[in-house]
Order: structure tokens, then sequence, then C-alpha cells
């Protein structure tokens, strides 16, 4: 599995989302190195770890995780949140704390969780995402930096790196697209031994404030924080937002 490793500092394990790669985090990265050695992986299938089987389950995929890297403190975006809540339910012991970014316990809408998305619309992501990858790529960025102060330029820069890395195997789409689509760790939330901090993008209608709330409500040890006029990519719509409440949170640890 292919691990950007950089920076010095507390181990910071960074897991990116759906369909991307470790690439996405390159502006939160510049200025995470100065305060931690960092781990960026990209995820089996997905960048320069294509090539590394797609495992069938999200056990799976935080073991493989977890196979690779250091104890140390995990941050999961979106997807990769999710493995990162898998890793911190299953191995205590090597997650440190988990800082939960854009993300949920279960992404799908529920009779008794109305702030997910509905599974059709979840369907049809997922297909877009596999027939126009490229096009998919350039409406998300837009959504959260083309409104900021040279966010267009900054959306064509990071879209440039993301798709010079490569698409994603179809496996890995496919296999993404379900855990997010039949994962709900809810009922797990509440025995998570490790502190977590659950950081949601205000504007942000898949993984929506109110969702993230109710889920750091579930979990023992954990507080939430709403970032204002940030999307679903909060680390790039507010980069110093997150990275000071990345910091604070990881003080909290020591």
């Amino acid at each position: 599995m292919h691990i950007d490793v950089q920076g010095r500092g507390p181990a910071l394990v960074l897991l990116h989302g759906w369909g991307l790669h470790g690439g996405v985090f390159a502006p939160l990265c510049e200025r995470l190195a100065a305060h931690f050695t960092l781990y960026n992986v990209d995820l089996p299938g997905h960048g320069r770890s294509r090539h590394v089987p797609v495992p069938d389950d999200l056990a799976g995929w935080a073991h493989a995780v977890l196979a690779e890297v250091p104890p140390a403190l995990w941050l999961g975006w979106s997807l990769g949140g999710l493995v990162a809540q898998q890793a911190a339910l299953q191995a205590a012991a090597q997650v440190h704390g988990l800082v939960a970014m854009a993300t949920s316990p279960c992404f799908v809408r529920q009779p008794d969780w109305p702030w997910g998305m509905d599974a059709g619309v979840l369907d049809g992501f997922s297909a877009h995402l596999q027939a126009h990858y490229s096009d998919t790529v350039d409406r998300f960025l837009a959504l959260d930096l083309i409104n900021l102060p040279g966010g267009q330029q900054a959306a064509a820069s990071l879209r440039d790196a993301l798709l010079a890395v490569g698409h994603p195997s179809a496996q890995a789409i496919t296999c993404g697209g379900q855990l997010l689509r039949h994962t709900d760790l809810r009922g797990q939330l509440p025995g998570l031994a490790v502190p977590s901090l659950w950081l949601a993008g205000q504007r942000d209608r898949l993984a929506a404030p109110p969702a993230m709330q109710a889920a750091a409500a579930l979990a023992p040890d954990a507080r939430s924080i709403a970032l204002p006029g940030t999307g679903h990519a909060p680390f790039l719509g507010d980069t110093a937002a997150v990275t000071q409440a990345i910091i604070a949170f990881q003080q909290t640890l020591a």
C-alpha cells in the first residue's frame, strides 16, 4: 500500500475519501507537517495503491491500513472516516484518537436517522463516478473551492495533481460505494474506547452537521465542531481552521 510519510512530531494517519487518493490532502499536509509525522495513505484500489486488492468488508479495509502504520492519531474523511471509525473500534491500542471529518457512522437515511442520503442518490453517484471520473472530480473540487479567493486556480491545480496519479480501480469504486450504502456503525459507537473529534462542514449535505453531532453524542468521549462556510471537504474550504482543530485535539491526548 502506498503511504506518503512526511513531517515530524506525533504520528497522524490520513485517510482520504471515495474515489480519490492521499493527494487531495496536499494543502492540509503543508500545514500539518510542521506538527506531525504524517502517514498519508492511498487506500486499496485508489491512487498509487490501485494495484492493491480491495477487501470485501470494512473490517478488511481497516485491517489493511492498521498493518502498515504505527500507533497514531487517525484522521478519516468521508469514506476514509468510516475506515478510521472501524479501526478505532477494533484496534484502540493502535488508534490513539479519532478525527472524523465530514463523515458519518451511517451515510444512508434510515427511519431513525433522517440525516443520511437517499440510497438511490448514492447509487447514481457511484454510476457517474465510474463513467465520468474526471468530470466528477471537477465538480467535487468546485463545490468547496470555487468561491474562495484564488479558488479556481487552486481547484485546477489540485485536479491536475489528482488525475495525474490515475483513476481508482473499478473494484474500489464499486466496493467503496457499497460500504457507504450499507455500513451502519451507530450501534458500535457507544463502545468507542478512544477520544474522538467530529469535524463537520457547515454546508455539507453528504455528512450533514446534525448527523455528526448525533454521532458524537453516541461516543463516550467526543465533541463535534461545524466549520462555517465549508462543505464536504472542510480541509479545502478552511485549511487553517481544520489544522488548528487537529492540533488542539492532539494536545488533549498528550
